[in-house]
């Protein structure tokens, strides 16, 4: 059984809930949304504050729906006619590698989205490395990729690190150029004909014993930008073998992103908090 709901009057969608479901408990409907057994226009939400508006479906279930082949599904973030955001797991591609029998978020994504007679096409708007969760940007049409994509260098990215050591001064910004070896797929950082300009802002945020947490913005957004600015800095990211040292996981974090919307000019910032194997980096 669900409750089918039509939005009438603009509302987050929390609140819109707690209004509609007459006799449900704020616990409740918290746990239905954490559980992603709420749906807008039959995208699973779990956010409470997505934002609905004047006509929007929403539908609020027993249980998740799965996805058409079982896997279980991705969180979104926000969704609209153009764009959808994400919160990517650590550990899952954004799109197609080499190997393509390998699960990425792209085809796991179109797969959650699309219907028997309604099949969904998406266009990443940008990459996370395989390793690093957050969030993740989608379109669903080429023109509006490119077109988010041409004012992209005005977008905010902001990331969460953990980083050995306790970097000195505890902020400040690394400006310097990155080539990529594309045999070793690693980034050299330093002056050179080929390498590109890359600047990296952090901040720290919290320090335990030999870690520290830092908040890291992204003026420009080189491949590994974070992971090699920070090694050169001598505090490689937690986790990365590529950089530093293996671990359980990395220390990467793609915690906001904010972007100029096409056609409204509005700005929309998508955020997700670090996930709990994160943050056991810095406990």
């Amino acid at each position: 059984m669900s409750d089918r709901l039509r939005v009438n009057e603009a509302s987050g969608l929390l609140a819109f809930l707690n209004t509609q479901l007459k006799g449900w408990s704020r616990n409740t409907i918290k746990q239905r949304l954490k559980g992603g057994c709420v749906t807008v226009n039959d995208l699973p939400i779990t956010r409470h504050d997505h934002e609905l508006n004047v006509g929007d479906d929403v539908e609020v279930r027993a249980t998740a729906k799965n996805t058409q082949d079982g896997t279980s599904q991705l969180e979104i973030l926000y969704s609209d006619h153009d764009l959808i955001a994400i919160n990517k797991p650590a550990g899952l591609l954004s799109v197609a590698s080499a190997d393509e029998n390998k699960q990425h978020a792209l085809a796991i994504l179109r797969r959650q989205l699309s219907r028997s007679k309604r099949p969904v096409n998406l266009w990443p708007v940008h990459r996370l490395d395989r390793d690093t969760s957050g969030v993740l940007l989608f379109a669903t049409s080429r023109e509006m990729r490119e077109t988010v994509n041409a004012s992209w260098s005005e977008a905010e990215k902001i990331y969460l690190a953990v980083v050995e050591g306790c970097p000195e001064p505890a902020q400040g910004t690394i400006n310097q150029p990155l080539r990529m070896d594309s045999e070793k797929y690693h980034m050299h950082v330093g002056s050179h004909p080929e390498a590109k300009e890359a600047i990296t802002h952090y901040n720290t945020q919290r320090a335990v014993e030999n870690r520290t947490l830092l908040e890291v913005q992204l003026e420009t957004g080189r491949q590994h930008q974070i992971r090699a600015h920070l090694a050169w800095l001598g505090h490689p990211v937690i986790g990365d073998p590529r950089y530093g040292t293996n671990g359980p996981r990395m220390g990467l974090h793609a915690w906001s992103l904010t972007i100029t919307r096409p056609k409204t000019s509005k700005r929309l910032t998508f955020k997700t908090p670090a996930p709990v194997d994160f943050l056991d980096l810095i406990r």
